[in-house]
């Protein structure tokens, strides 16, 4: 490598005029712009894309104010260690001395009693908290925080801004200004960083760095070829949790779908390594459970809720242990994506025939004028016959006798396909 500092951290900004992006809120006039020459800033969240400068603007804005400054991280810290620092915090409390600035790097990834103890704090003035965050804070941030936080929304930097950022590495940075480097193509570098400064910035340094190891020339020539050669050979080098996140995500939910527990639980602790939000694992195991298991074994998708609840509130490094009782149950348990199979069917049905009416019998009728029309007339109501079962049309003119769901090939799916078969033997045909 160049430097044994990541291009990305030499090129940090250092005050607000350097910051590049987000004119929206810090342009001239921009709303957060002028609260921060104010110097009086309320509790804030950074709600953005990774690489857009989250960490950057908390500590450009507590330079700007001469606040002093505390930074956790959410994947790595715990309450004591939140209490800790609001302790340090409320120490260096002077007479009139503004409080100081607590930075959490991806607090949604507090449970919330970790949230919880962070209320006092901002409440009582004791800091001032700013929060950055990839997930929605509607849905990430408990309401009695987010209600004393002021949300600025980040977006991802623009082609022009990328393009800025690699003339101003090329032109600025100690080690790659001594080399003699030539940008002629610069899509593959922008397409591959998504809009994320810090993906860009390893990219170049990476594709720099091979290109000098290999052939020791003068001159170094950059095009989309040598950037997708040299980044391609160097996935994991290049972004530990970006490029390889969506196939190792993948390579799990396909392990727990083919039935395999042990791969399923090696790609969860792939992911638990590499700083993966307990709570995206969650989420996908209860797709899962709904998507490939379904009615094969309904107990997992309420074993799945479960995990999904108790890693909310648990946190890491406990949840770890939920996620993987959980993906290993979902791996051992039968499959059947019926249900997954019948939605679709009949999302078709809907998209090829339209909005069919319903029928008279099935519609609701809480007016006279609705019952003297026909509405409700003749519904023949399942509790008043013997079984709680009578055979009716409860499909549109048009879908009589259409098979949507058509059980599975597992022990629990069969026991359904017996006693659909002898409801409906007349109307839909469940003994194929």
């Amino acid at each position: 490598m160049l430097a044994n500092q990541p291009l990305a951290e030499r090129l940090r900004p250092r005050d607000l005029d350097d910051f590049c992006g987000q004119d929206h809120l810090l342009g001239k006039n921009a709303v957060l712009r002028r609260l921060i020459d104010s110097g009086n800033i309320p509790s804030l969240i950074l709600w953005g894309p990774p690489g857009v400068g989250k960490t950057t603007l908390a500590t450009i804005i507590a330079n700007n104010l001469k606040r002093p400054f505390f930074h956790l991280s959410a994947v790595h810290s715990g309450v004591k260690d939140v209490r800790e620092t609001i302790d340090k915090a409320r120490k260096q409390q002077f007479f009139s001395q503004p409080n100081p600035i607590l930075f959490i790097d991806e607090i949604h990834r507090f449970s919330k009693s970790q949230q919880d103890s962070l209320l006092g704090a901002v409440e009582q003035g004791i800091i001032t908290l700013i929060g950055a965050t990839t997930e929605n804070p509607s849905f990430e941030v408990i309401s009695p925080l987010l209600s004393r936080c002021q949300v600025y929304v980040m977006n991802p930097l623009s082609e022009s801004e990328l393009t800025s950022l690699l003339n101003r590495a090329l032109k600025k940075d100690h080690y790659l200004s001594g080399y003699d480097i030539e940008i002629r193509e610069n899509e593959a570098l922008l397409r591959i960083s998504g809009g994320d400064a810090r993906k860009l910035f390893n990219a170049l340094e990476l594709v720099v760095s091979s290109e000098t190891n290999e052939t020791r020339s003068e001159k170094i020539i950059i095009d989309n070829e040598k950037v997708l050669r040299h980044v391609q050979r160097n996935i994991a080098l290049y972004d530990k949790n970006g490029e390889q996140h969506y196939d190792i995500i993948s390579a799990f939910i396909k392990s727990m779908r083919g039935s395999d527990p042990n791969a399923s639980v090696y790609w969860l602790a792939r992911m638990v390594e590499g700083g993966e939000d307990p709570k995206f694992i969650a989420r996908r195991m209860l797709i899962l459970a709904a998507e490939d298991i379904g009615l094969a074994n309904p107990n997992a998708l309420l074993l799945a809720q479960a995990c999904f609840d108790a890693v909310n509130v648990i946190g890491w490094p406990e949840s770890r242990i939920i996620l993987s009782e959980t993906a290993i149950y979902l791996a051992s348990s039968p499959k059947s994506n019926a249900s997954y199979m019948a939605i679709e069917k009949a999302t078709e049905a809907v998209n090829e025939k339209g909005d069919l009416p319903v029928p008279l019998h099935l519609r609701n009728a809480p007016t006279k004028l609705m019952k003297d029309l026909g509405y409700h007339k003749d519904y023949k109501y399942a509790h008043a016959y013997e079984g709680n079962f009578v055979r009716d049309n409860y499909l549109p003119e048009g879908l009589e006798g259409t098979r949507f769901y058509d059980p599975g090939s597992s022990p629990k799916e069969a026991e359904i396909r017996k006693r659909l078969e002898n409801l409906w033997k007349d109307t839909y045909d469940y003994d194929k």
